[in-house]
């Protein structure tokens, strides 16, 4: 009897390139592929209702708030920062003059009076608008004092010629150059001290309305409300830069700041 075996071994052979290829694995590039489909994702519930809290000046981010207090309550009272937009609108009303209430958006009129104390500053704080309406200020500050009329004055002879010195010498004098002596920074440190600028800041409110935590609410001026309403000044005048320009903030600086201050300018 004849062996099965070759015949087996031919349909073997027959059929395997017949078998059906294996399915490839997904390759990198397939995988990449799926991350960039433009099919909608799907959001979790905590996404969604983030999108419809109050603005952060409002209300601290849900997200930042820690589970539990870990430090016990502070002693003593509890100071209570201004919440009333209304309140805040006359505040600029009394600085910008009429219409100042819309001068800034609602969210950088916040910002601006909203110290870095304030709520650990999870809100925002206004340290870089300080920065920017402080060298605003300081610049137009260097500008009244070199135009300002000097105390000791070189004295001229009845034709305006400076008289001579104890050597002979007669010194150069310009009429551009007449206020540089008074151009030091101890003077301008003198013109921008904070016990200076603080009651500037008093008169248009900004004290009553800058949102901080002071170190104790029963002794405000001890904790730093000097400090603290003219950094709000200042961010207030680097607001307006940003939003309505240089030339209106040095307006501001010039009829609001420094014009409470003694300082004269030309219409």
């Amino acid at each position: 009897m004849a062996s099965k075996r070759p015949l087996r071994a031919l349909i073997s052979t027959a059929t395997c390139p017949l078998r059906p290829a294996q399915r490839p694995q997904p390759s990198l590039v397939r995988t990449s592929a799926c991350a960039f489909s433009t099919t909608t994702p799907s959001r979790s519930p905590e996404y969604e209702s983030e999108a419809s809290e109050r603005p952060r000046w409002q209300q601290t981010p849900a997200r930042m708030v820690a589970p539990f207090r870990t430090r016990p309550l502070p002693k003593g009272p509890v100071f209570r920062v201004n919440e009333d937009p209304r309140r805040l609108d006359d505040a600029y009303i009394r600085m910008l003059g009429p219409g100042g209430d819309k001068v800034l958006s609602d969210e950088v009129k916040w910002l601006a009076v909203t110290h870095k104390s304030f709520d650990h500053g999870r809100r925002g704080f206004n340290d870089r608008l300080a920065f920017l309406g402080r060298r605003i200020v300081s610049l137009q500050t260097s500008h009244a004092l070199l135009n300002s009329p000097q105390v000791e004055a070189w004295p001229k002879d009845d034709a305006g010629r400076p008289l001579p010195d104890e050597f002979g010498r007669r010194p150069f004098l310009h009429a551009a150059l007449g206020g540089l002596p008074g151009l030091t920074q101890e003077a301008e440190d003198r013109v921008l001290d904070k016990s200076r600028l603080a009651p500037i800041a008093e008169r248009y409110g900004l004290d009553k309305v800058t949102r901080w935590k002071p170190k104790q609410a029963d002794n405000l001026l001890g904790s730093g409300l000097e400090a603290v309403s003219s950094t709000s000044l200042y961010a207030i005048i680097g607001a307006v830069a940003l939003e309505r320009g240089g030339e209106v903030a040095n307006k501001i600086t010039q009829d609001k700041i420094l014009a409470p201050l003694g300082f004269t300018f030309p219409e």
